[in-house]
């Protein structure tokens, strides 16, 4: 569904990425592990068109997406959850998700994703007219989540979804995570700091260091890699 190739992306004169490549397949969930600094969120704002590249190619559906505009990339059915959930703190829950909807304009259709995003977060139906910024960090990633679905993806990006959760919802989200997988089909491309989380719900994974990519196999294979263990996994 995604393929990466040769990917390099610069903040000036200091390269984040050099030459990475990867493949997404569709359905999937994929996690992209490492240390801070590793380029993770460079790759997904890369795909995202928030930031352009210095080469290689990124192909979506076999199209090179390449330094396509962010708001033509969402059109093409490609969402972000972004990292530290980036909600719209004055607006109110419901005014934060008609906005991930912006690009629809089948009003049926747009209730019908309204439904299914108060069905797998409950507490966001609850809370429909409170104010974002309000919400806990846990019921901030349910509506970040909800926003990036309102737009009907095919594929889905995540930034440290657990990033400052309480432990408790941290589970919670990950278990709503692989239920969107399921239940939509959505393909996922995942960045967690939470590396044994991460690598228990997805199908395959890579290894960025210092915007390189040093391994990648199936998740399960990875959790037992030692170097994976020793770097990431606390063991």
């Amino acid at each position: 569904m995604l393929e990466i190739k040769n990917l390099s992306v610069s903040y000036g004169a200091i390269n984040a990425l050099h030459g990475i490549s990867l493949q997404i397949k569709d359905g999937d969930i994929v996690t992209l592990i490492g240390a801070n600094g590793a380029g993770k969120t460079t790759t997904l704002k890369t795909i995202s068109g928030l930031l352009k590249t210095r080469g290689g190619e990124i192909l979506y559906d076999g199209r090179n997406i390449a330094n396509l505009k962010p708001h033509q990339i969402v059109k093409l059915g490609i969402s972000h959850v972004p990292e530290g959930r980036m909600v719209f703190a004055n607006l109110t829950v419901l005014e934060n998700l008609s906005l991930g909807a912006y690009l629809q304009r089948d009003k049926g259709a747009i209730r019908a994703e309204l439904d299914f995003v108060y069905g797998m977060f409950p507490r966001l139906k609850e809370r429909e007219s409170q104010i974002a910024g309000t919400l806990s960090g846990g019921e901030q990633q349910m509506l970040a989540i909800g926003r990036a679905l309102m737009s009907q993806p095919k594929f889905l990006m995540m930034d440290e979804p657990s990033l400052g959760i309480a432990p408790l919802l941290v589970k919670t989200i990950f278990e709503k995570i692989v239920e969107i997988n399921r239940e939509r089909r959505i393909t996922i491309l995942l960045v967690e700091q939470n590396a044994n989380l991460a690598l228990e719900i997805s199908n395959y994974g890579y290894v960025l260091e210092s915007g390189r990519i040093i391994l990648q196999d199936q998740s399960a294979a990875l959790r037992q890699n030692p170097q994976v263990k020793s770097a990431y996994l606390g063991g």
